[in-house]
């Protein structure tokens, strides 16, 4: 009888790592990002564990472009779905919540020196004890070989994430499968640490959509039809606030026509993002309108939701989404929101929003702050809201006086 222990979480060290595509330094990103998606079979995009409605407009819009390659791919988020505003759109997916059985571990017993009569498994705490039980003989150390599966995914496209941490819980669940896979970055943050074997970061776009649409053109195999225009102007739209904040650019302004020319619908952009409002949003937004405090010398607004102001809207976290971006462009004076929150499972956390030249990131840092410059997701333990506004508050203050 010949009996091993698995222990998962050694699991990682039988690893097998993809190599990275041999590409040529002198090629243009474009190029570079074409000849990964020709070899792939079954590329992921990941966002971060909170998207904007830009990153998962951009995600749509790769999804469409893989699918209309022939290619089969999937979406991945930590919070497993995309807000309803977007469902008005022809390229809305499912998204999941984990990238799932992503390899699978394959144990070789050599039968040259016994054949095998039984198999039997049991777990025994954390660990997997596999018992197989020879008709005649015996086994030998060296008939047993751990041979690791391919990845489930071959190619990782990382949308709106400034390094492997934004992803949240799939980063630290899945930390080998990130290292030893190709990976394209697709953003435009300041803040993106350019850790992919391919980085197509530019500065000067004002959204992942806009990055994505001038990737797209330089692919002589794509069409942009009306539903991809359609989600990127989305994208657009939604980041920068209707074309209203200060980052926009005639070259943003091109773009938009380029869209509109492809048959973007607009009007329709208009009315699912700004004008169609349900009753348990609008109820919500009066509770935390109702509560708004500010502090004009430096800018700041702020506001509280609790657990009774959902359930007595009728809304969840979703409806928030928008609040911010409201009270920044109708406060001619407020450059910086926050709102605090209580979430389901009975802790605090925040969103905080800037506008140029505040980076919401650097702000919330001392918040376990994730997101981009624009909108950080904050996280309070061990703590209420109440404690929680007075230890933002207080930070926010002595940061943007001093």
């Amino acid at each position: 009888m010949w009996k091993f222990i698995l222990d998962p979480s050694t699991s990682s060290r039988y690893s097998n790592p993809l190599p990275l595509p041999a590409f040529h330094m002198a090629l243009a990103l474009f190029q570079q990002f074409h000849e990964a998606l020709k070899r792939a079979k079954s590329p992921v995009i990941l966002l971060s564990a909170h998207p904007t409605i830009d990153d998962f407009c951009a995600a749509f819009s790769l999804n469409a472009l893989c699918k209309s390659l022939g290619i089969p791919c999937s979406i991945v988020t930590e919070g497993g779905r995309a807000p309803s505003t977007l469902s008005f759109l022809s390229l809305y997916s499912d998204i999941s919540g984990d990238l799932g059985n992503i390899n699978a571990l394959t144990l070789r017993l050599s039968l040259a020196q016994a054949k095998v009569d039984g198999l039997t498994y049991t777990v025994d705490g954390n660990d997997l004890v596999v018992t197989i039980t020879p008709k005649t003989g015996a086994w030998q150390p060296s008939d047993i070989r751990i041979a690791p599966n391919s990845y489930r995914y071959d190619l990782l496209f990382m949308i709106g994430t400034p390094n492997h941490a934004s992803t949240g819980t799939l980063f630290s669940t899945y930390a080998d499968f990130f290292f030893h896979t190709p990976t394209i970055v697709i953003d435009h943050g300041p803040a993106n640490e350019h850790f992919g074997a391919i980085n197509i970061v530019d500065l000067v776009a004002t959204s992942v959509s806009e990055v994505c649409f001038a990737l797209f053109t330089h692919l002589d195999a794509v069409h942009i039809d009306s539903a991809m225009a359609t989600t990127l102007l989305t994208g657009m739209m939604s980041k920068t606030k209707g074309f209203r904040t200060p980052n926009v650019t005639p070259s943003t302004l091109d773009i938009v026509q380029k869209l509109i020319t492809l048959h973007a619908n607009r009007e329709q952009i208009v009315e699912h993002l700004y004008r169609t409002r349900s009753l348990e949003t609008l109820r919500l937004w009066g509770r935390a309108l109702a509560r708004l405090k500010a502090e004009e010398s430096c800018g700041l607004v702020w506001t509280l939701i609790t657990t009774q102001d959902f359930v007595s809207a009728g809304a969840n976290a979703e409806a928030l989404r928008d609040i911010a971006d409201d009270i920044l462009l109708t406060s001619p004076s407020a450059k910086i929101a926050i709102i605090l929150f209580e979430t389901q499972e009975g802790h605090i956390a925040g969103q905080l929003f800037a506008q140029q030249p505040h980076d919401a990131l650097a702000l919330g840092s001392p918040f376990r702050a994730t997101g981009t410059r624009e909108s950080a997701h904050l996280s309070f333990i061990h703590t209420n809201i109440v404690e929680a506004e007075k230890a933002i508050i207080t930070h926010l203050k002595s940061m943007l006086q001093g």
